[in-house]
């Protein structure tokens, strides 16, 4: 099985956009040669539990096809396993509402993943691992703290399957509701706990999170780094004002913004906190964050 894809649907992803147009996706991957056995999903965390059973079955080739969130549940279902074993691979058909991991590479979609798939194309990719009291999570694109969790959080509630209007609304409803507050946290094992208030935190891998916006411009994702991005309490007025700059990666030049890579970050919140992971919208208390370095292998 080590050369057949095993690709896990989640069909209602995009609104039940993904269950028009998987069929033919997958034809064209077929015809090309790829052999591929193909599962949809039901169910939130299903995709995980079929990834998991699947490894375990000798498959090491998996394709996401849907959005960030059924990549995620792959990568859940990879590690803590995968970790201790061969590196496994990852593609990508983007067939639902958000493809933010794939926009470092590309902005042309599917046309894009299945040429990839079809040549053959992949690179060393890091998976960060946030362990909380509840246990560990896995990623490859973001997590977040603050306004752009609240943002996340809200969309998933209220407009989730409105594709990039949901964001939009969801950014200026976040902005009359907005809040600026500390998320105590320690980077690298330095000697001072940071407790300044904040608009938001990132900690990514990658670049972009919603589909368009580069939150992280400076992120690789291969280079063993934590990319973490903090804002500092900007007003509302500010915020929007600066709101374009979120879309091209200059935020990171506002006096009350900051950047560096980290290794490892460890966190000392009194409580669970809203939380983004992937476009996955959690309620975490979380401990650590770290990096398996080329955990991973992406198609792109």
């Amino acid at each position: 099985m080590s050369g057949t894809f095993f690709a896990v649907v989640n069909p209602a992803a995009g609104g039940g956009r993904c269950r028009k147009l998987v069929a033919p996706a997958l034809d064209r991957l077929r015809a090309g040669g790829i052999e591929l056995e193909a599962v949809e999903t039901d169910a939130p965390g299903q995709g995980s539990r079929l990834t998991r059973d699947a490894y375990a079955r000798g498959f090491r080739k998996f394709i996401a096809v849907g959005g960030d969130g059924t990549a995620y549940e792959i990568v859940n279902g990879l590690f803590p396993g995968a970790d201790r074993g061969e590196r496994p691979t990852l593609g990508f058909l983007p067939l639902g509402t958000g493809n933010s991991f794939l926009r470092d590479f590309t902005d042309r979609g599917v046309e894009y993943a299945i040429e990839a798939l079809l040549a053959g194309r992949s690179r060393e990719c890091d998976v960060l691992r946030l362990r909380h009291t509840a246990g560990i999570v896995h990623y490859i694109n973001l997590l977040s703290m603050g306004f752009s969790a609240n943002v996340a959080s809200l969309r998933a509630r209220r407009f989730k399957g409105w594709g990039e209007l949901g964001y939009q609304t969801s950014i200026f409803i976040s902005l009359a509701r907005m809040q600026r507050r500390p998320f105590p946290l320690r980077v690298d094992g330095e000697e001072r706990i940071d407790r300044r208030p904040c608009l938001f935190l990132t900690f990514n891998n990658s670049k972009f999170t919603g589909g368009t916006m580069m939150i992280a411009p400076k992120a690789e994702v291969g280079d063993g780094l934590i990319e973490y991005v903090r804002w500092g309490p900007i007003g509302r007025l500010g915020l929007i004002r600066n709101l374009p700059t979120l879309y091209d990666g200059t935020h990171i030049q506002h006096p009350l913004a900051e950047r560096r890579p980290a290794k490892q970050i460890e966190f000392h919140l009194e409580g669970p906190v809203d939380t983004m992971v992937d476009g996955e919208v959690l309620r975490l208390q979380c401990q650590t964050l770290d990096v398996l370095p080329s955990a991973l292998n992406v198609v792109v």
